[in-house]
């Protein structure tokens, strides 16, 4: 069993306990998801089998989008309703205000990491410093927001949209837009409705993956349909198969090719170099 696997992960549970629970189902080792949700979000977790482990770092580097709810005039020590409540304030907040101040995080921006995140600190995840009551400098860190759309908004409360890049937290998003009304905000609610080409209608749970998993795994090929296919003859293959690089024609330089053996084995990724002399170059191995 190769391939990806869209899950809807549900409330309570770790994006490591979900991986734990493919693997008893499949009853495989080689198991991994690509983009932690906390236990109390839920939504889109693409879960990563066999060999589609190794396009764990491409599918996390995928943009993301979320449904948040947000509510105004509170504020935790972990920027969401399950911190302890550092502070609480009036809201008196227009629809037109709250349009405004999340219209003000879109685009490139600097966001810094919170406390309770698993980012490490001189060999230390933040969380368990946070959990001991110690709270450190963090570096900002660079994300892209591409769009916030308002949902809803009522009093003090607010559901939005969000389109962003990796690396992206929705938590501090939330707490951010809360600073600049001057209400302070936590992120009470949120769901994950899209991960790069997965999303939320194409997901499946749990209980329905365990009953027949195989309809629900997507071969590694069928992922990687966005790349031009190429295919080598029998001297090339085992070139390739060799990880060297290949002479060919007709290539693109930098471009990603799906590389396909003579007989229609899918063999791997490669990328276009040299264009002096055009040669694939073993980008990712899946023979």
């Amino acid at each position: 069993m190769n391939g990806i696997v869209n899950i809807y992960k549900p409330l309570g549970i770790s994006s490591y306990g979900v991986v734990g629970k493919v693997k008893r189902i499949l009853n495989i080792k080689k198991v991994g998801h690509t983009g932690t949700l906390d236990p109390e979000a839920e939504g889109v977790l693409p879960v990563c089998i066999g060999k589609g482990t190794k396009l764990s770092g491409m599918l996390t580097d995928a943009t993301k989008k979320y449904r948040a709810k947000i509510k105004l005039g509170v504020t935790t020590d972990s920027q969401d309703a399950q911190g302890n409540i550092i502070k609480t304030s009036d809201v008196n907040i227009t629809y037109e205000d709250f349009c405004s101040a999340a219209a003000d995080f879109v685009g490139e921006i600097q966001q810094i990491p919170p406390m309770y995140s698993a980012i490490k600190k001189d060999g230390k995840k933040l969380y368990e410093l946070a959990r001991q009551g110690i709270e450190v400098e963090r570096a900002p860190r660079k994300i892209t927001i591409f769009s916030i759309d308002i949902i809803e908004f009522e009093k003090d409360v607010g559901i939005i949209d969000v389109f962003c890049s990796k690396g992206t937290y929705i938590r501090t998003l939330c707490h951010d837009i809360g600073e600049s009304l001057g209400t302070g905000a936590i992120m009470q609610e949120l769901t994950r409705t899209a991960s790069g080409r997965f999303n939320i209608e194409s997901s499946v749970t749990l209980e329905k993956f365990v009953k027949n998993p195989e309809q629900y795994i997507i071969p590694v090929e069928d992922i990687l349909d966005i790349y031009p296919k190429y295919t080598v003859n029998e001297e090339q293959e085992f070139r390739v198969k060799n990880g060297c690089t290949v002479p060919v024609e007709n290539i693109n330089q930098s471009q990603i090719y799906r590389v396909y053996s003579k007989s229609g084995e899918f063999l791997c990724l490669s990328v276009g170099v040299n264009p002096d002399k055009p040669c694939l170059k073993l980008h990712t191995a899946f023979f």
